[in-house]
């Protein structure tokens, strides 16, 4: 085992580690997806035909790559081609649209796309830098087809590999996303071998952040197969997880609660019992759905805070957090991260909410691709922001209550969009809210909250004043929302995260004046 170990951080260093896992079995299944399986022959042989067809046009370490494609195998082979390539390597959202798309392949300045003719956005976009397109499960004018073009190409071990590394771009509040960029390269998920039967599901869409390290990298990097789901079905994913015995996988807490909502028979003829890890992070979770979730699959639920840009080690499991419901994890080292007021000034005391600063990571450090005005806006002093606000209470566990660009600002005094939906979601008929701020004459901002129900609920006059009525029993009288608004979804960005900027977008059309 020890062996094996040196062998896989030895490899981890030129991005080879699915050539490790080749050679020790080769023949093991690395990926299910909706189209079949793929051995760890057949990625790291693919990973290293992509490396030389893009050296052969041209392609030097450094340069970028941008993949556009759904949960599939070439997804996984083109993150190990690049790994090993020595590429910039960028995932870019098929749910964009082509403009979006456009914008991202010609930002990160990619030389080559390789995309999925599925996606219509990709085939459209308008890229001088590309030198070479690859089209994948179909053809594409301009596109060379994914599979017939590497078949006559040599799949063995390329004997000159260079670590390369990704840039993802942020979702963003405003404006357009930036890609989040490393000059340094990292190896972001330490190879360890998993246990044998370890089976990881990736539910949610690998380009993001989140699936692309805890579910691709790291069971790429375990050795473990990798069950892919194309798009999220509540039933679907029991079914995959008792036909394929999974026993890990990263979620978001909408999927937490669309797996609460299946009804009992259903989930009743799935047996979900091989589940063994099960973490989740990208969005707050309610606490009462988090604890729903314990009490369904037990105590396996492990949580992380952290966001693209990287974070301060923030994690916590289950025995934890049930001591402390709601928080994100205990500070991991004094340093870790700075409470700053307003004002930018330090905060000491605990319980007291202030703008949360992760402290800068001396081995990756990141900045924003070609925007050292925004770089410079997120830095300070050493340390960075997401824009996220929380405190520590008196043990140093942070708890997160909302954004710095979310804050509802009413009648001069700042309220946390967050603390609201943590008890509007406690409302029996309420599947998610979304707390703004809407016009005020008389106060600036007034409260709202924007919610979806539970299936089979209808909205009514009488269930929004109960609802509202309900918030304002667990509310302080100035948190409390004034208004309801009941929607059939909510906008989401691709880590599952409620895009609040957009739902309060519409109520302040047309003013000058934004707050």
């Amino acid at each position: 085992m020890s062996n094996l170990i040196e062998r896989l951080h030895a490899a981890a260093a030129v991005g080879m580690i699915a050539s490790v896992w080749a050679k020790e079995k080769p023949e093991a299944i690395a990926v299910h997806d909706p189209n079949g399986v793929r051995s760890f022959h057949d990625i790291n042989a693919n990973a290293n035909r992509i490396v030389r067809l893009l050296r052969a046009r041209g392609l030097e370490a450094g340069d970028g790559v941008a993949l556009l494609c759904s949960n599939r195998a070439e997804f996984v082979e083109t993150v190990n081609a690049c790994l090993r390539g020595g590429f910039r390597f960028t995932a870019v959202n098929w749910h964009l649209n082509a403009d979006e798309v456009e914008y991202i392949i010609n930002d990160c300045e990619a030389k080559a796309l390789i995309a999925e003719p599925r996606y219509p956005s990709a085939l459209s976009a308008q890229t001088p830098l590309v030198t070479v397109k690859i089209a994948i499960g179909g053809s594409a004018e301009g596109f060379l087809p994914y599979h017939e073009t590497l078949a006559g190409l040599d799949g063995s071990d390329i004997p000159d590999p260079v670590l390369g590394g990704q840039m993802l771009y942020t979702s963003g509040t405003t404006g357009r996303p930036k890609g989040v960029y490393r000059r340094t390269n990292a190896v972001l998920v330490p190879p360890m071998p998993g246990a044998p039967d370890d089976v990881q599901m990736c539910a949610g869409p690998a380009y993001h952040a989140a699936p692309l390290a805890f579910d691709v990298r790291s069971s790429i990097n375990a050795g473990n197969p990798l069950v892919f789901i194309d798009r999220w079905d509540s039933e679907g994913v029991l079914r995959t997880i008792a036909e394929h015995r999974v026993t890990r996988a990263h979620m978001v807490p909408i999927m937490f609660q669309r797996l609460l909502a299946v009804a009992d028979e259903v989930k009743a003829k799935y047996d979900i019992s091989s589940l063994r890890y099960l973490i989740h992070g990208a969005a707050p979770c309610p606490p009462e759905v988090k604890k729903a979730m314990i009490d369904w699959v037990g105590p396996i639920i492990h949580e992380y805070y952290a966001g693209s840009e990287g974070g301060a080690g923030f994690l916590i499991d289950t025995h934890e957090w049930l001591a402390k419901p709601g928080t994100v994890g205990r500070l991991p080292a004094q340093d870790s991260i700075k409470l700053l007021d307003d004002e930018g000034n330090e905060i000491s005391e605990r319980n007291r909410n202030g703008t949360i600063y992760f402290k800068v990571s001396p081995i990756a450090p990141f900045e924003y691709y070609k925007d050292p005005a925004k770089t410079a806006s997120a830095h300070k002093d050493g340390y960075f922001t997401l824009g996220d606000v929380g405190y520590l209470d008196d043990d140093n566990y942070l708890f997160l209550t909302g954004r710095t660009a979310e804050c509802i600002i009413s009648g001069g005094v700042n309220i946390y969009p967050q603390e609201i939906d943590n008890e509007v979601i406690k409302h029996p008929a309420v599947e998610d809210s979304c707390a703004i701020g809407v016009p005020s004459d008389e106060w600036g901002e007034a409260v709202k909250v924007v919610v979806t129900l539970h299936p089979g609920v209808a909205p009514s006059e009488a269930l929004g004043a109960e609802i509202l009525a309900f918030a304002k029993s667990r509310l302080a009288g100035y948190k409390a929302p004034k208004t309801l608004e009941f929607v059939s979804e909510l906008p989401r960005s691709p880590a599952g995260k409620i895009q609040r900027g957009k739902v309060r977008a519409p109520y302040w059309a047309g003013r000058a004046r934004q707050i």
